[in-house]
């Protein structure tokens, strides 16, 4: 069993059940056979940052000195390293690097390496929300990895915010399940060989066992990556 060295600090609340989403995956796939076996996690649970979306696509409140502020609070309390399980807020991580010393680990970078595992994957498409598609995270980071992005069309961009709108406000019954499979669907059926879960409201609803091809949920993707750095099993990255 590795041993648990390093302290992770989580800038969480965006939105609050995919925190706690991220932060019980980290708890299931820690090796632990007891509580000092697990995964130090300092979480700052700010569901007061402002909207990333609005901030985006125009008008909305910048959320970057919030996130700065989060990022530093948690380095001073002791975290070696920090991940935020929330994809639209990385378009903001210049904030965070300015404000701290201390790696934060990009969900967008490591979702792509997961990708990649997937040899014969060459199109992905990227469910995510309408701020994390216009700031291009995904579209960049896959044609920097030479993949293609299919990307959901105005209306389904539309559905999909109104889905993730739900899913926050508690509605993970079977209807959102079904409209948000339907939409991976849809996505497939234009060349996706595989579906990134590009936000992390969505693995509430849609799981791997739901496509005929392979999803990949940022949130685990994650959640696994912690695990390692925390455990010692992959080094920290060096910043830039």
């Amino acid at each position: 069993m590795a041993t648990v060295s390093k302290t992770v600090g989580v800038l969480g609340g965006m939105g609050p059940d995919a925190t706690v989403d991220f932060m019980a995956k980290v708890i299931a796939l820690t090796p632990a056979d007891r509580d000092q076996d697990h995964v130090h996690m300092l979480v700052d649970h700010n569901p007061k940052v402002p909207n990333r979306q609005a901030a985006i696509l125009g008008g909305g409140e910048d959320p970057g000195p919030d996130l700065a502020a989060m990022a530093a609070r948690l380095q001073t309390a002791g975290a070696d390293f920090l991940v935020i399980p929330c994809n639209t807020a990385y378009a903001f991580q210049a904030s965070i690097l300015e404000s701290t010393n201390i790696p934060l680990v990009s969900i967008i970078d490591e979702t792509i390496v997961a990708v990649r595992e997937h040899a014969k994957v060459n199109a992905v498409g990227v469910l995510a929300t309408n701020g994390c598609l216009k700031a291009d995270l995904y579209q960049k980071a896959l044609l920097a990895n030479d993949l293609s992005a299919v990307l959901p069309d105005d209306a389904e961009v539309a559905e999909l915010m109104e889905l993730i709108g739900r899913i926050k406000s508690g509605g993970k019954d079977d209807a959102v399940s079904a409209s948000m499979r339907a939409l991976a669907d849809a996505l497939v059926s234009r060349g996706a060989q595989a579906i990134v879960a590009g936000c992390t409201e969505i693995p509430l609803v849609l799981d791997d066992t739901m496509l005929d091809v392979p999803l990949i949920s940022s949130t685990d993707v994650l959640a696994m990556k912690t695990v390692q750095l925390a455990c010692g099993e992959t080094p920290l990255p060096g910043r830039e």
